[in-house]
């Protein structure tokens, strides 16, 4: 009897292969949190540090300096709420861009579903995130910051664009690197560059011409961001700026896969 093992299409995500190798997908998961802070002494508190460090100086320099609305959240809050969805997308991109090349000797190897490394990089980012979530409610307890119950929705639908759209951009670029090693000297300064273009230091609104920031409503971590903060304000979010990124994060999810899937057969020869 002959077993025909054939790739899946390319737009397919292979729910089916997925579960079938579910165990690998915990396994890789697992693995990369375990490795991120092994010998570290302050191990998952370095995913709590990092923003904190972040919010301590642009609070100190914009805050001050820079005179911004940000309505009725204080700035310290405001800017954490933008750092630790965008830390999870930095993160996220920058595992799974280098995902594919750290994985090599397994990929000449064993035949698993090749989706699985860059997704598992993905929910690595995922579980740092959880860790800054929860300093991020101390904060807002902290600081006496009323919080509305639209974030039942609204910071789940945060999460799920950032997610959505770091697993296209890490998927991409994850292919693009076994190819082109060049990239993972490019992607530091594309997300440096993309950070800018984010909202997370200040708010989308704040920006004139309107026309820019329509330009920057492209960018799906501003759609996030300005879901993720509008139970803080107790404002509607500007929907045209959350529809502009979540077309683009369909757009870059599609886009991602299907380079991927036309690009894995070749993953084993060159990676």
């Amino acid at each position: 009897m002959e077993t025909n093992i054939q790739p899946p299409g390319k737009l397919s995500f292979s729910f089916r292969e997925f579960w079938q190798y579910r165990e690998l997908f915990y396994f890789f998961t697992w693995r990369d949190i375990r490795v991120k802070y092994k010998q570290t002494y302050l191990g998952i508190g370095w995913a709590i540090l990092q923003p904190l460090g972040m919010m301590l100086i642009f609070t100190l320099l914009f805050s001050k300096t820079w005179k911004i609305d940000t309505g009725t959240v204080q700035y310290p809050v405001f800017v954490l709420a933008g750092l630790i969805l965008w830390n999870m997308f930095n993160g996220a991109v920058s595992q799974a861009g280098e995902s594919m090349i750290r994985h090599a000797n397994i990929i000449n190897k064993i035949y698993f579903p090749r989706l699985i490394i860059p997704c598992s990089a993905v929910l690595v980012a995922l579980f740092d995130f959880i860790a800054g979530l929860i300093v991020f409610l101390v904060f807002c307890f902290i600081y006496k910051q009323p919080i509305s119950l639209s974030a039942f929705v609204y910071f789940p639908a945060a999460i799920i664009i950032t997610v959505i759209t770091a697993t296209g951009a890490g998927s991409f670029l994850s292919a693009l690197n076994v190819k082109y090693r060049d990239f993972r000297y490019a992607l530091p300064f594309m997300l440096q560059l993309l950070f800018f273009t984010s909202q997370v230091i200040y708010p989308l609104g704040s920006l004139q011409p309107t026309w820019i920031k329509q330009v920057l409503a492209i960018n799906p971590v501003n759609a996030a961001i300005e879901l993720f903060r509008s139970p803080l304000s107790g404002v509607a979010p500007d929907w045209n700026t959350v529809m502009i990124g979540t077309g683009s994060m369909l757009l870059i999810l599609l886009t991602g896969l299907f380079y991927f899937r036309k690009t894995e057969s070749y993953f084993a020869d060159i990676a």
